[in-house]
């Protein structure tokens, strides 16, 4: 795995008191292949951890625990999961929150790693012994507010160390781990033989992911006397950043709401799309086949999108130009729901997904507004990946069962994802 350009930081351990110096400075040494890796391993571990669960093993407890309950296997799946985005909207912002104002000697978002991958996988193995629909919604809660807290340290380290020019291939780097994290965990819980099984090896896998980057590379420091006097009213208060005063702050959050929304409506019952629209013959295999197919054509794309978007020196073209493509593919599953049109749907949203993730990702550290605040105002960005797990079951379950099927569902996808790509347009702060 490597970067654009030369090195002269590798993330190997610096002195204590060079740490804590740069833990607030605008970073502008470029970082080296081993710590891009290692930062890379950590995030996919993550997304293992919750792309298990979320592509095969909550749609298989649903199915077991919905006979008897009152509730269809769509609507407990809708409520589990929309519980679950509940928890990961408050988690990511106060994690994110709480590693800016760390000061241990550990650095600022190493503990919050550590931690959160260790309460990720005992959250794992909770889920793993759910014998019905309140456990199985309280694993599922846990295992979100305990990944956010690593997941809100891990981002946060990109704009702690990583220069604006170099942003958008080490994002494509992130990216190319999230969705190995996405194909990992799927193959995972496909391939373990088992719900439990399944459980068990995203869990060990999770805790493990993440050891390379905290044993080897130390954390930027943060010294006592630059962390604010602590007030509950200032805390809450953090948390809003007024759209009227950052702007910029604002479009690009919209935008990747409504992005993720449209990606959040085709994911959330592919299992159940191929098994009762497409009659295909082996749905869980058949969600394995097209996350890799995704996969594959994803990572095609996210890291050269990144280091092109690098070169260029521009953001905005890469998003608007990705989230159409994107549209256009969930428009396809609405025309053509066919296993074929499945497919074809499947490689075009990860060419489109592929530079989105990547550029998406500097865009949003390229209009940070402060220093002391990025883990707690990437946190409030990332509320736009959390937030539609929350809308999508409200919308798709109404959708599905009463306004028209899987073809109404998926146009209204695709019309959700365009109008996110075309307002990036209003973002005036990034070329």
């Amino acid at each position: 795995m490597t970067t654009t350009g030369s090195s002269v930081d590798d993330g190997n351990p610096a002195p204590a008191t060079a740490t804590s110096a740069l833990a607030l400075a605008e970073p502008v040494e470029r970082v080296g292949r081993g710590w891009t890796s290692a930062l890379s391993l950590a995030n996919g571990a993550i997304w293992v951890g919750w792309y298990g669960p979320l592509q095969i093993l909550l749609a298989s407890q649903a199915k077991d625990f919905a006979p008897g309950t009152g509730m269809s296997k769509e609507s407990m799946l809708a409520w589990v999961t929309g519980a679950g985005a509940l928890v990961s909207l408050v988690a990511n912002p106060l994690f994110g929150a709480l590693s800016d104002r760390t000061t241990a000697r550990w650095g600022r978002r190493t503990p919050w790693i550590v931690g959160g991958a260790a309460g990720g996988a005992l959250s794992l193995l909770l889920l793993a012994g759910a014998g019905g629909v309140w456990t199985m919604a309280a694993g599922w809660c846990l295992v979100q507010l305990t990944l956010n807290a690593a997941f809100a340290a891990v981002t946060a380290a990109v704009p702690d160390r990583v220069p604006r020019l170099q942003r958008g291939s080490v994002g494509g780097w992130l990216g190319a781990a999230q969705i190995l994290g996405v194909v990992g965990g799927t193959g995972l819980a496909t391939a373990a033989g088992g719900i439990g099984a399944g459980y068990v090896a995203c869990a060990v896998f999770t805790a493990v992911g993440v050891l390379p980057y905290v044993l080897r590379y130390k954390d930027l420091q943060l010294p006592p006397t630059t962390r604010p006097v602590w007030s509950w009213a200032g805390f809450v208060r953090g948390f809003w950043l007024s759209p009227r005063r950052y702007p910029d702050l604002g479009w690009a959050w919209l935008t990747r709401f409504l992005i993720n929304l449209s990606n959040a409506l085709v994911l959330l019952y592919l299992l159940y799309y191929l098994r009762d629209r497409l009659h295909y013959h082996d749905p869980e295999q058949g969600v394995l086949i097209l996350t890799a197919v995704n996969g594959l054509t994803l990572l095609a794309t996210v890291v050269v999108g990144g280091v092109w978007s690098d070169r260029v020196g521009r953001r905005k073209p890469f998003v608007i130009w990705s989230g159409v493509l994107m549209a256009v593919a969930t428009a396809v599953l609405a025309g053509w729901q066919t296993w074929p049109g499945a497919v074809v749907a499947a490689a075009v949203l990860g060419i489109g997904f592929g530079v989105f993730t990547s550029v998406d990702f500097a865009l949003m550290t390229d209009v940070l507004p402060k220093a002391l605040d990025r883990g707690k105002d990437l946190g409030v960005i990332n509320v736009a990946n959390a937030l539609p797990q929350v809308a999508a079951p409200a919308l798709a379950a109404p959708i599905v069962t009463y306004l028209g099927g899987y073809r109404v569902l998926y146009l209204v996808a695709a019309v959700i994802g365009m109008v996110g790509a075309l307002l990036v347009r209003r973002i005036r702060g990034v070329d």
